[in-house]
């Protein structure tokens, strides 16, 4: 999923983004409006006023503002991630194509999961550890002095 373009990432989403409560009212017009203003190329002012009609329900405005620009191409898909990500970072970070492009390589090692292991051993562990230590290190400096003379 990582060397995918941006509209097949967002195909990928669609649902997510469309299901109940994800997205209200003001982030939708937001990022309509950020898709029109900053970068008017994106969405025309006809295109942003139809997908910010509030007669048509949410669900509907954002299906076919997400379908239009899949139309357009990649860089139009590109510019909707970026204003998702600055009007609901939260949600954009939960997205399933973010998470799959976060997914680790399963031969790699996770290095915050092998910290974890190494760490959880407790003081106890961590005193014997030490003692063993201290115990090897008195008995060979005993065996080197008694050797020496």
């Amino acid at each position: 999923m990582a060397d995918q373009s941006y509209c097949h990432r967002l195909q990928h989403d669609m649902y997510f983004l469309t299901s109940t409560s994800r997205l209200n009212e003001q982030v939708v017009d937001k990022i309509v409006l950020q898709l029109n203003r900053v970068y008017p190329q994106i969405l025309t002012n006809e295109e942003a006023e139809k997908f910010r009609n509030p007669k048509a329900s949410l669900h509907t405005r954002l299906s076919d503002l997400l379908k239009h620009l899949q139309k357009k191409g990649d860089r139009h898909c590109q510019e909707f991630y970026r204003a998702l990500q600055i009007n609901a970072e939260q949600l954009f970070n939960d997205l399933p194509s973010r998470k799959i492009l976060k997914t680790p390589d399963p031969t790699e090692i996770d290095t915050d999961k092998e910290q974890y292991m190494l760490n959880d051993r407790g003081p106890v562990f961590f005193l014997a550890c030490f003692s063993v230590a201290a115990g090897l290190a008195l008995f060979w400096y005993c065996c080197n002095s008694d050797a020496a003379s």
